[in-house]
Order: structure tokens, then sequence, then C-alpha cells
């Protein structure tokens, strides 16, 4: 028999809590969204995050279709290969992306920004800004309370901990679930792409995503962004028909500041670095990125010295522990709330994503009276801790501060086997293309869930 739908809270407004109130709107379950962000355009948002096939699905599962159509408009121009290099811009392995046709298969590059701006349009009776979360409370009656530092709180059946790898809900929770240092430091920033700026990159690392392998466990990313809009927010001269029409009409860009750039990265073990690393930002961070890379090509190093200072900052790389299953309650997590992991792969937000439509359709099958509330979470919880741990193991193997990369005198040995392996590939097809089906496994392509 059919049951009420549940009423659903859902803690923090990134990418899977958004992505999970627009699935839930369309099946008509309710549901409200609390954000301590002040306002929609807070918060740093303004990089890069790559959305994969398993991510594009979700969203496509999750958005009305016009929406999903202006997240499909408002990507960068998608990346069409990925090229490593050593630090001295030497090619390695060379490998070209299938662009597919279908947006919800395809690899995707979009702003942090953009992206958020796409998931809060359709939800301003759903989002509440300015709402911090302090705890819950849970009724004998099976449902839950969330209280906010305002004195506010909200009452419903199920609180979903939305709210990133600092959770104050896990905390509560679970709190033995632990986020430890990854051993790992990146700096990291945004250039303006100018003509200037355009030319320090080789086409084909300029036309994807370049990953820099340099010596003493250092490493590097490269990502040009290249938008649909110019700087003024108006539309460049070549774009034309349907896209056109859905960025003119999306008040999203009205909040976001998103323009044309390139974003380096780089990242070493935290050994590498000076002890007060993390407190560093703008001109500090580009100067210190510099003197940690005296042989790096000179075009690498002038990208670093042309960095916006305003968009430079230093970061800890931290992931999560695994810990065993817990018995479902009226409280579950989805994204860096229950399973951060480290960028070695690069499937952080998708894995959000896909939590959000997994679990969207099992409260749309208790919504339907196929479950029990609470057998419906714990069904979305077994199979969200499988592929959720998985890829936050594999993500620690590609970026700890104990890989042999690290270590003095091995490493360097390391890092020329791994270049010679690299090259081998790059240079012997069926293994380049053994690599690329690997490697578009990983992201989600061709996968059915």
């Amino acid at each position: 028999m059919p049951t009420s739908p549940p009423r659903v809270i859902v803690i923090g407004a990134g990418f899977g809590g958004l992505c999970l109130a627009h699935g839930l709107k369309r099946a008509g379950i309710a549901v409200d969204v609390y954000e301590r962000d002040r306002t929609r355009a807070d918060g740093l948002h303004g990089y890069r995050v790559g959305i994969d096939p398993d991510g594009a699905r979700a969203l496509k599962a999750s958005l009305p279709p016009d929406l999903f159509d202006t997240f499909a408009a408002t990507c960068a121009r998608p990346p069409r290969r990925l090229t490593m290099v050593s630090e001295k811009l030497r090619t390695t392995l060379d490998i070209p992306f299938d662009p597919g046709s279908d947006p919800a298969e395809s690899e995707h590059s979009v702003s942090r920004m953009t992206l958020r701006q796409v998931l809060l349009t359709g939800l301003e009776d759903t989002v509440h800004f300015d709402k911090a979360f302090t705890h819950y409370q849970q009724h004998d009656d099976g449902t839950v309370t969330a209280h906010f530092a305002d004195g506010g709180s909200a009452t419903g059946d199920l609180l979903v901990a939305a709210d990133g790898a600092n959770s104050r809900v896990r905390r509560q929770y679970l709190p033995h679930a632990q986020v430890l240092d990854s051993g790992i430091i990146g700096l990291t920033a945004k250039v303006p792409l100018t003509d200037a700026t355009r030319d320090l990159l080789p086409e084909h690392v300029r036309m994807g995503v370049g990953l820099v392998m340099a010596p003493r466990g250092f490493g590097g990313i490269l990502h040009t962004m290249e938008f649909k809009w110019d700087r003024d927010g108006t539309l460049k001269h070549d774009v034309g028909g349907n896209d056109a029409e859905l960025i003119s009409r999306w008040p999203g860009l009205l909040y976001d500041n998103t323009r044309d750039y390139i974003n380096w990265a780089i990242w070493a073990a935290k050994g590498k670095f000076p002890a007060d690393v993390l407190t560093r930002r703008g001109r500090d961070v580009a100067d210190l990125a510099l003197r940690l890379t005296p042989g790096w090509h000179p075009n690498l190093r002038r990208l670093m010295d042309l960095s916006d200072d305003s968009s430079a900052f230093a970061i800890n790389i931290r992931t999560s522990v695994p810990v065993a299953p817990w018995r479902p309650s009226p409280v579950t997590l989805l994204g860096d709330a229950i399973h951060t992991m480290t960028p070695g792969q690069g499937v952080g937000a998708n894995t959000a994503l896909r939590d959000a439509v997994l679990l969207c359709r099992k409260l749309t099958a208790h919504r339907d009276g196929q479950l029990p509330l609470l057998e419906a979470v714990g069904e979305y919880e077994t199979r969200m801790r499988d592929y959720g741990y998985r890829a936050v193991l594999a993500s620690r193997e590609r970026m700890n501060a104990e890989a042999l990369i690290h270590k003095p005198y091995i490493g360097r040995a390391a890092l020329g086997l791994q270049r010679t392996m690299l090259r081998t590939v790059n240079h012997t097809p069926p293994l380049k293309r053994k690599f690329t089906a690997q490697m578009a496994g990983t992201r989600g392509s061709g996968r059915e869930e």
C-alpha cells in the first residue's frame, strides 16, 4: 500500500545536497535544504570540477530536463584529451577523450561556481541560507529535528548530512568516523586566459587536462576553462541556437563571476613545504610555488607568476577512513560527509551526485509503498558504502605521502619507472587502448545502475 511521502531535511547546499533536492522535488517528496552560507554567491566555488558519466547521468536523472540542458550549455569547452607531461613539458602519455554525442554519457568541465548556480536554479523556495546546523534530536515517533545557530529548527522524517568533510551531522551521528590528513599539501590558483597566457601551454595540453609528474614527489595539474560568455557576462559571438537561449534566460549568471581562466595546482608530501604553508594566501602562495619548482619549464613558472592573487590558496588534502556498517536510522549521509576522498581519481563530486540519485530512488520506492523508510535508507547506505569506500581507497592510493614517489633516492627511480611505463603505453596502440578503456571505466563510462 502507498505511504505518505517522507519529509526530508538536507543539511548543506553542496552538489550532492542540491542534486538530491531536485530529484526529491520531481518525485513529489517534501524537501528543505539548510545552508550555512549567507547567500547563494558566498564561498569559494570558482574552480573546475570534472563531471564524468556517473555524475552526468545523476544530473540527468535528477534535474528538470530544461535545467539539465542549461547545465550542459554552461559547461566550459569539454576536455579533448588527458596529457601527462614532465616538469619540462615533455609528453609521456597523451590520450584522447571520446566527446560522445549524449551529454548524459560524456565528460564535462564546469566551474564549481557555475555548477552551484545551476543547481540552485529552481530551488529558491527550498534552500534556506544563513542556517548553521548545530545538532539534531531523534524522537520516539521516528522523526528527527535539526537545530540551527539562530535558534530555529526543522523537523522531518529523514535528516541527510550533505555538509562536507567537516560534517557536524557526522560528528554527532558517527563520532568514530575519521577524516585524516593524506600527508599531501597542494597549492593552487587561477590565471586569466588571455592571448599571452594561452600561448604558455602546448595546444594538446591546453585543449584537455594536463597532469605534471615531477621529481621529489611533486605533481601538478593544468585545466584551461573556456566558457560561452565574455568577461562582461555577454554571450560570445560564436554561441548560437539553443545554448544561447538557455544561457540568456538562466538567472544563475547574475550570481556567477566565472570567466575564462587557466587553473594550475601543484602538490607534494607535507615535508616539502614550510610549516606555515596552510596559513598562506594570495601572492605568498604563488611565490612559494615558484620557490618549490626552480627546475620547471619557464612557461609553467610564468603561469604561476601571473596568478590572480585573490584566487590563490594552499589546501590540506584529506581522506576518510572507511568504517563498519551502522544500523539505519532517520539520519543518513552523502558525499564528503561520509566519504571524503583525495583528488587522486577526480571522482569526489561525481560520487556525491551518484549518492544523491541513489538515495532519491530508494526514497521514491518508500513513497510508493515498496520499502519501509529505514529499509530504504539501509539499502542506500549498503550500496553507497560499497562504491564510496572503494573510491576513497583508490583515490588515497593515487595521492598519499607514503607512496614510493615521495621517498628520498628511491623516489627518483620510481618516477623514472613510471615515465618509462607511460611512454611505452603511449607508443603501443593495444596498451594505449586498454589504458584508455580502464580510465573510462573508472569514471563511469557505460555503467548501468
